[in-house]
């Protein structure tokens, strides 16, 4: 049986340059971001027949039908690109497209049905982050966020993250709430991607088939099998305490 602790088994997205740094299994089935997860024989799509067809066609436009940029400009939208990729560490292709997802619903005037006292609407809050960004790396580097090398734009979601960033678009903000909006947006659309449910092992929409094992720790036979035991959050914390 493959030892998963080791690199051999992973892809080399870079040529020769060496193996993906994640240590995680090299996906076989199904498309997960950067190839790369802990349920490397999981696919969801391979589950279609199984939905109906209004769900089936929700779930294939996600993949599809990408939503083309309509309200962020090209040089927000690469601002704003570069910065998802960051904050949801998609360093290599293929990535969750989450961007067009957060832009459609900005051009499309769809609401979250709230918004906090101390911000303006989702859509200016969106234009001010992205500038603030800039600032925050021209401060740093000299250049826009898009253009900034890989460290500067790690420290500058660092500093927003911490609610520090500098620059003077950030005054207009309450730069926590502002963080958690960003956030928000781009993390419902990371996780309603059928490649983020390969990534997690979720077993995809269970109508009209329905879940029959209800019990704990239990699962259906269609649902993901991870191919390691080490415990994600402990691993996890362990990177972070390294």
């Amino acid at each position: 049986m493959t030892d998963f602790r080791a690199a051999g088994h992973l892809p080399k997205p870079r040529g020769d340059a060496g193996a993906d740094l994640f240590e995680l299994p090299r996906q076989r089935r199904g498309t997960t971001p950067q190839l790369h997860g802990r349920y490397p024989d999981h696919d969801v799509l391979a589950e279609r027949e199984h939905w109906d067809e209004p769900t089936r066609r929700v779930v294939l436009g996600r993949v599809e039908q990408v939503p083309a940029i309509r309200f962020f400009t090209s040089a927000e939208a690469a601002t704003l690109t570069a910065f998802a990729d960051v904050v949801l560490a998609q360093s290599t292709e293929p990535r969750i497209p989450v961007l067009p997802v957060v832009d459609d619903r900005l051009a499309s005037g769809r609401g979250e049905g709230y918004r906090y006292a101390d911000l303006p609407d989702d859509a200016e809050t969106w234009r001010l982050v992205a500038r603030g960004l800039d600032e925050a790396a021209a401060a740093r580097c000299g250049t826009s966020f898009a253009e900034a090398p890989g460290e500067v734009r790690e420290a500058v979601c660092a500093d927003l993250a911490d609610g520090r960033p500098a620059g003077a678009s950030w005054q207009r903000l309450d730069v926590g709430r502002a963080w958690k909006v960003v956030m928000r947006d781009l993390l419902t659309a990371f996780y309603a991607h059928p490649w983020a449910w390969n990534e997690i092992g979720f077993g995809g929409p269970a109508y009209p088939r329905g879940y029959a094992r209800l019990g704990i720790g239990l699962s259906e036979p269609w649902e993901g099998e991870e191919a390691l035991e080490r415990d994600p959050v402990r691993d996890v914390e362990r990177r972070a305490a390294g």
